[in-house]
């Protein structure tokens, strides 16, 4: 029987550096970045759908042509009137990128409003994966529609994966943002924090502080990510650490977290076994930072 990865969240258009000083146009955003590199990764026993919403204007087709086009499954996406998509805009110094976003009118803001249509879109789920930011654009009512829902799903046998994926500018204010992530930690099994941002936020001292504090609240598996330096993950109390290889050309550090939770999730659903899950993370991650823009082939 089919089984299904869900990913929830907004995806934008991206204009991406290219050669010669130009932007090149394409779809992108933390949570599609993971379903597009989950399809990749996983067999075809499963199938890859997105949750989010869309306008009724030409880019928001062709954004969800793009969706058909990757066979992510386009079931789940609402069509909203009026509407359209975000946009942002990638800067890069030495391979390490900075954004620049036109998001105020972005339908996906609007993806909690009806609790019915979503808690019956993530019925359909094995694995639901959402992040920081999918709770960010919400409106207050609807992070609490969007956790409901979650916990919902989770109850009746989904398995729940959230990356905290902090961004400060994207909240009310810091004490909202850090009592959301704790709360969206509540109703997931894997957490997918990165330790650069948790220590800036939560003022984490190393990746245990990070993987207890999220233990803490019942989450089971705890994965700190920690850039090129050694990870850290917490298995239902068993610390496991591993250090990925160096990478020696380093382009474009767009999409490694998303990338790196993709192949780990894939890897891990398949097997079960953490050490090789994060050997499949970091090598995905170390081909996508190699190249330009979010979603990179090879």
């Amino acid at each position: 029987m089919m089984k299904r990865f869900l990913s929830i969240g907004e995806c934008m258009v991206e204009m991406a550096p290219a050669a010669g000083g130009d932007f090149r146009m394409g779809f992108a955003g933390d949570t599609l970045n993971t379903a597009w590199y989950a399809r990749r990764e996983l067999g075809n026993d499963w199938d890859v759908a997105y949750f989010t919403a869309v306008g009724d204007d030409a880019i928001s087709a062709r954004m969800v042509d793009f969706f058909d086009g990757s066979d992510i499954k386009t079931d789940l996406i609402r069509r909203m009137p009026g509407r359209t998509v975000g946009l942002y805009l990638i800067q890069l110094d030495n391979g390490e990128r900075s954004f620049a976003y036109w998001r105020s009118e972005s339908a996906a803001r609007r993806l909690a409003d009806d609790a019915d249509i979503l808690r019956s879109g993530l019925a359909t789920a094995d694995l639901i994966y959402f992040s920081g930011i999918t709770v960010a654009i919400l409106p207050p009512s609807g992070r609490q529609t969007l956790f409901a829902a979650i916990a919902e799903a989770r109850a009746n046998g989904a398995t729940i994966a959230f990356d905290p994926n902090l961004r400060p500018r994207l909240w009310e204010d810091a004490d909202t943002m850090r009592a959301a992530v704790m709360d969206a930690a509540a109703v997931s099994d894997i957490l997918l924090p990165s330790f650069e941002d948790e220590a800036f936020v939560f003022g984490d001292r190393d990746t245990k502080d990070t993987a207890r504090r999220y233990s803490g609240r019942g989450v089971p598996i705890v994965v700190v990510k920690n850039g090129p330096g050694e990870m850290l993950a917490l298995d239902r109390g068993t610390i496991r650490t591993f250090k990925p290889e160096p990478v020696t050309s380093v382009v474009d550090t767009t999409a490694a977290g998303d990338s790196f939770n993709a192949a780990f999730l894939a890897s891990y659903l398949r097997s079960g076994d953490l050490p090789p899950a994060l050997a499949s993370g970091a090598n995905l991650a170390a081909r996508v930072i190699g190249q330009r823009g979010a979603l990179v082939d090879g």
